[in-house]
């Protein structure tokens, strides 16, 4: 079967599809039970197109990727719950569906019910892509009592929880919405990858996440970049998410850039937990502006070998002096290693790490063993 056949795409396509007659004849030719795939963004559709596309919809039977992102652009606050319906009813019953994305509309708070009855009723799906849609803390709360639904109506199946990854960034979900965040991942105890970067998450609902995530042992990659970790000098946050580290042995990737690991200059105890192994597997750490100061890169720097997955590293906007010898430690192991660590914009710690290796007698990875030696690390 040709990938035509199985891939129905209008994506990009800047159409306005207002009417059922706007949308048919791109639906004329399709065979709904072959697609496997549609993928709409970058049009907008209104109400009476979005009931043919339900239609359409209601007819597949082997859809696997549901990808509606940016199709509401111009449209009226008043349309969107009725297109929003037709479409996320269409697809409650869809046990073959994988992933659905509504990223890119901004529905808001006011509009979030029409996805509840797809989250509570579909539990099949396991990929859930909400990124950029104004959701605000009273909106994030629906979304997540539905999923927290969906967690308790498996659990009384007795089936397990297909969802695992959640993508829910640029949505002000804010501290009002995080616990019960927290308490739907908990609950459904399967997610591997969560991204809720920019959402002005604060230190409370950071501290409710890790406890949340903490049930969920298979998590590979976290992206909370821009949200924050301390405030006022209480640093609850990172020692929440540092105790819970240990619940993640898989984790490959952790964003904590833009997120206020530390406040004062002080070395954040979740990076001495990840300098001392914590996080065997972990390959990419982003730590971008978060007021890291010399003693936080050398406790990178001394902790490397017990990092041994570590690919890629990002340490730019941070506190450092010019000529840090603990980021030419770290840039020239990473260059050995094959991995590269990102320090400032020009990416200039390639060079740095090509100098050091040139025509010197001591390593500086020797002398950074008896540097620490002497400070009792």
């Amino acid at each position: 079967m040709s990938s035509s056949e199985t891939v129905f795409s209008l994506e990009g396509k800047g159409l306005k599809l207002d009417t059922r007659a706007d949308l048919e004849p791109w639906l004329a030719n399709v065979d709904p039970t072959k697609i496997e795939e549609i993928h709409f963004g970058g049009n907008t559709i209104g109400v009476d197109a979005s009931l043919a596309l339900a239609e359409f919809l209601q007819k597949t039977t082997v859809l696997k990727i549901a990808d509606f992102a940016d199709i509401f652009t111009g449209r009226l606050i008043s349309e969107i719950p009725q297109a929003l319906t037709a479409i996320c009813d269409a697809l409650k019953d869809k046990t073959s569906l994988v992933e659905l994305n509504l990223s890119d509309n901004a529905f808001g708070g006011r509009s979030v019910e029409p996805i509840v009855p797809f989250l509570t009723q579909n539990r099949s799906f396991q990929v859930l892509k909400l990124n950029n849609n104004g959701l605000g803390p009273a909106g994030g709360v629906v979304l997540a009592n539905a999923l927290l639904e969906s967690a308790r109506l498996s659990k009384a199946e007795g089936k397990k929880s297909n969802l695992h990854t959640v993508i829910c960034g640029r949505n002000r979900l804010e501290n009002g919405s995080a616990a019960k965040w927290a308490e739907a991942f908990a609950a459904h105890g399967t997610l591997q990858e969560i991204r809720m970067p920019q959402n002005g998450i604060r230190m409370e609902g950071i501290t409710a996440l890790a406890h949340g995530l903490s049930d969920c042992h298979d998590l590979h990659h976290i992206d909370l970049q821009d949200n924050t970790f301390t405030e006022d000098g209480e640093v609850s946050g990172v020692e929440a998410w540092t105790e819970a580290l240990k619940s993640w042995p898989e984790l490959t990737t952790l964003n904590l850039s833009d997120c206020v690991l530390s406040g004062d200059g002080e070395v954040p105890g979740l990076l001495t937990a990840l300098a001392g192994g914590s996080n065997a597997k972990l390959h990419t750490l982003q730590l971008q502006n978060n007021n890291l100061e010399t003693e936080s890169f050398l406790a990178l720097a001394s902790g490397l070998p017990k990092m041994a997955s570590l690919m890629l590293l990002e340490l730019q906007w941070n506190e450092q002096e010019e000529d840090d010898d603990n980021i030419k430690t770290i840039a020239l192991h990473m260059k050995r290693r094959g991995g590269k660590l990102i320090a400032s914009d020009e990416d200039e710690e390639e060079d740095a790490a090509g100098e050091d290796e040139g025509g010197e007698d001591a390593d500086p990875l020797d002398e950074l063993t008896a540097k620490l030696s002497k400070v009792g690390i």
